[in-house]
């Protein structure tokens, strides 16, 4: 039942597509445009290509914030995100992060999940591609992404419950709490920036936590 209302709430969100046709993925886009590509059979023994282009940084509750389906080069639909794009076997699902992307994936009847495939030149691409050829070096970038998160993450709840056990009727039944760490403005701001770094590199990635992602930055 929840499924239903939410597919026919993804349905709501799409326009159909004016035809026009899927631009080539330029160097300069690398900040803010995400390409990704699926492969599907087209009943007739060939290929459809269908192409997810969405700009990364639109504030997904803003009705504004939009993805685009092509097929086989040709704009095909539009929706609102998040987006939930019907197609042969499945639907195409399309989520924004603070940082990126979240989902890109194709969901089948079945409930099985595929990512898509990223444009070679995207920053998606390019970081797969970086995974591809140098997988150790990839692995201890996640690795320090994933570090520098969770210490972040440990160092606002710190200063959270320093700030909470501040109050006198607090402090009097679990007494005070002293963050270990009291950041300079300029260590903020480098701490800000190395969460931002952290972050970004997950999404490109796809890599998303709730507790980590959803609350850093």
């Amino acid at each position: 039942m929840f499924e239903e209302m939410r597919n026919r709430r993804a349905a709501r969100r799409i326009t159909p597509g004016d035809g026009r046709p899927l631009r080539r993925f330029r160097w300069w886009q690398l900040p803010y445009r995400s390409l990704f590509y699926l492969r599907l059979p087209d009943g007739g023994g060939g290929q459809a290509v269908y192409a997810v282009d969405v700009r990364r940084g639109q504030d997904q509750t803003s009705a504004q914030a939009k993805a685009d389906l092509y097929l086989d080069g040709r704009h095909h639909a539009r929706s609102r995100l998040p987006a939930a794009f019907p197609v042969p076997g499945g639907t195409v699902e399309v989520r924004l992060s603070k940082f990126g992307l979240r989902r890109c994936h194709y969901v089948t009847t079945k409930g099985t999940e595929q990512l898509l495939v990223p444009d070679r030149d995207s920053a998606e691409g390019r970081r797969a591609h970086l995974d591809r050829a140098h997988p150790a070096l990839s692995r201890g970038i996640g690795a320090l992404s994933l570090t520098a998160l969770v210490v972040s993450l440990a160092g606002l709840a710190a200063q959270i419950a320093e700030h909470i056990t501040a109050v006198p009727a607090v402090a009097e039944r679990v007494g005070a709490l002293t963050s270990p760490v009291h950041l300079s403005v300029t260590g903020n701001a480098v701490l800000t920036l190395i969460t931002l770094s952290a972050g970004t590199e997950r999404a490109l990635r796809l890599r998303y936590n709730r507790l980590l992602d959803g609350t850093a930055g």
